[in-house]
């Protein structure tokens, strides 16, 4: 993956995360504040329910207006403004809040507000409706208590459970201020307790509705919606990138589909598939340059294969009209060479092929190139005696003289240098050796014409011959060099051409490394 795209990539995803967090955390605000309001009206709901459908509460309860500042005041002196004013009206419990603390008001059926002054709205509903919970049960008989608490519970929307085996009695020091006070506030914000101790001295206690929680499961779950939203609305937007790539690709896949084999794809920078788009051009030129060295094998082909094809031609013709035995076989003869030459012609074309369509399968082992020069110009003597043969290997090239290598092809591409300097040469070739620990290197020279040097990189492409060979004395079918080249592309080395110093002709030079 291109370092640019992945520095991207993080700085998308950092800002992805802390977008998520930033909406996720005013989402939380957001409903915190209705959410908690909401609680504390339903929290005191029951209580101030209860209260304001009693007849007489300042008098009922006397120990209220004491505690809490209760009261029942006209709605006018309240300052509501409209909307409070009309929840009032439906019989909602609303509550206010201001720097002294949160007050509780609520609409009595028989007219005027009720009103409730609190210091901490969680604890001090729970234990001024424990007081009222307490001062029933001790109205009541003993025996009717357990039957009576669970629908008074129910009423003020709170849970008693009676005390009845030590091991549900709280700690020790909340037992010390329920004997103290007759009840005691335990627990916590998310969930508080009274600890009530009757008139009989039996204990009770009033679990609390559930406090209030920033991150209640319905809330947990909308966050979650919203940061799957917010993540695949991101991720469609960095896939747009990726996408408008991958469509670039496949336009300029169907265009080299019609033949439009120049079309290639805009690499870009820090671009996800700029490696593919860049492995994409290299097989579009590998395409185009197969292409056209198919095309030029195919013309190259025909014109080869014709005069061979039209000598045969002309020999057939000639054997209807022999009339002695010597003029018959010296036709055959000419017949037998020109097929000798097809065969061979197909021989280097299949070759070619082979090594140009992306070469043989290549099996590199260690082997000694001394030996093979040694051998090739041994080989090449035996078919031109005429000629001056000489292979020139330093001792110091000895020691190195095992390569990686493919000796079948390294053997032919050394052959057909030797083979061509032969052809050329005025009666001397000779073929030098320097290994070292690094390199090979095989010169093959000669002491012929030579080449121009504006066809140096000329003689190498397929079926390029100088002009003065193409003659059948002179033979080849300008693949052999171009051979020579693919074999050594394959060993991982280069060929080329230049003028020998010593001998004034062509020099031929491989080099290739080593080890593999």
């Amino acid at each position: 993956m291109p370092v640019t795209f992945s520095i991207k990539l993080f700085t998308r995803l950092a800002g992805l995360a802390v977008l998520i967090a930033l909406i996720c955390s005013l989402v939380v605000w957001g409903l915190s504040s209705v959410r908690y309001q909401a609680w504390q009206e339903s929290l005191a709901e029951p209580l101030m329910t209860w209260l304001a459908r009693t007849p007489s509460p300042q008098q009922h309860y006397h120990w209220l207006p004491r505690l809490y500042d209760f009261s029942i005041r006209p709605a006018d002196e309240l300052n509501l403004d409209a909307v409070a004013r009309e929840r009032l009206s439906y019989g909602q419990t609303l509550v206010r809040s201001d720097q002294i603390g949160p007050r509780v008001v609520t609409a009595r059926p028989s007219g005027g507000v009720l009103s409730m002054r609190l210091r901490h709205l969680y604890q001090d509903v729970g234990e001024a409706t424990a007081l009222v919970v307490m001062w029933h049960l001790n109205e009541m008989p003993a025996g009717e208590r357990e039957s009576a608490a669970g629908p008074l519970a129910a009423t003020l929307g709170v849970r008693l459970v009676p005390l009845s085996h030590t091991n549900q009695l709280p700690a020790q020091e909340v037992l010390n201020r329920a004997w103290e006070r007759n009840l005691a506030w335990y627990g916590d914000q998310s969930r508080g307790h009274v600890l009530l101790r009757l008139d009989d001295g039996s204990l009770m206690r009033m679990d609390m509705p559930p406090g209030f929680s920033a991150l209640s499961w319905p809330v947990v779950l909308l966050l979650a919606g919203l940061a799957a939203l917010v993540l695949l609305v991101a991720v469609r937007l960095l896939m747009r990138d990726l996408e408008h790539s991958l469509r670039s690709v496949e336009s300029v896949a169907v265009r080299i589909a019609r033949g439009d084999l120049e079309a290639r794809v805009e690499p870009g920078q820090g671009n996800l598939v700029s490696r593919l788009a860049r492995s994409f051009n290299g097989m579009a030129e590998q395409i185009q340059r197969l292409v056209a060295v198919q095309r030029e094998m195919i013309h190259a082909v025909s014109h080869e294969l014709r005069t061979p094809v039209a000598r045969i031609r002309f020999g057939v013709q000639m054997i209807e009209t022999a009339r002695d035995e010597q003029a018959l076989q010296r036709q055959l003869d000419g017949i037998d060479n020109d097929i000798q030459e097809l065969d061979e012609l197909i021989d280097e074309i299949l070759t070619y092929a082979r090594l140009e369509q992306g070469g043989p399968v290549f099996s590199l082992r260690p082997a000694s190139v001394t030996d093979i020069v040694r051998q090739v110009v041994e080989e090449q003597q035996v078919l031109h005696p005429a000629t001056t043969i000489e292979a020139v290997i330093p001792e110091q090239s000895e020691l190195f003289a095992e390569s990686d290598i493919e000796p079948r092809y390294l053997h032919r591409a050394i052959q057909n240098l030797v083979g061509n300097a032969c052809r050329y040469a005025s009666g001397r070739v000779r073929v030098s050796c320097s290994l070292d620990e690094e390199n090979c290197r095989v010169d093959v020279e000669d002491n012929g014409p030579g080449i121009p040097e504006q066809e140096w990189e000329k003689v190498f492409s397929a079926f390029a011959r100088l002009d003065d060979s193409r003659t059948r004395n002179s033979g080849g079918y300008g693949l052999g060099l171009s051979i020579v080249r693919r074999i050594l592309f394959w060993h991982g080395g280069q060929s080329f051409v230049g003028r020998s110093d010593d001998l004034g002709g062509a020099r031929f030079s491989l080099v290739w490394p080593r080890r593999q």
